[in-house]
């Protein structure tokens, strides 16, 4: 029963790592433009290596996961697995998200400060 629930959990994985992921980098996009002023080229470079970044270490995370778990012997044990699993996944996309974010508050901010007129 192990096999089924990698495979269940892999495909749940993949599946909401490529969708919040491609979410992430098509509205990203605009933070980023505005950050580095409207510079395109490196906007669009910067936001594809986050991306690519972002896919390799929520893929390895679940593939790691993996390991974690304990022989599965019936279909509720099979579920109770899939679900705390699928749920230390989005515990770690929500972590990896908050952070970011935090990331782009704080050189905002700062970019903010640099370019405020002395009163």
């Amino acid at each position: 029963m192990n096999m089924l629930a990698y495979i269940i959990y892999l495909l749940i994985t993949y599946l909401i790592t490529v969708r919040v992921g491609w979410n992430f980098y098509r509205n990203g996009r605009v933070f980023i433009l505005t950050l580095l002023r409207g510079d395109q080229l490196l906007t669009d470079f910067i936001n594809r290596i986050l991306l690519t970044g972002y896919y390799l270490m929520n893929l390895g995370y679940a593939a790691l996961m993996l390991r974690t778990w304990d022989t599965i012997g019936t279909w509720q044990a099979l579920l109770a697995s899939i679900v705390v699993m699928t749920g230390r996944i989005l515990l770690t996309l929500s972590v990896m998200h908050f952070c970011n974010m935090g990331v782009i508050y704080w050189i905002a901010q700062k970019q903010f400060r640099a370019t405020k007129p002395n009163l």
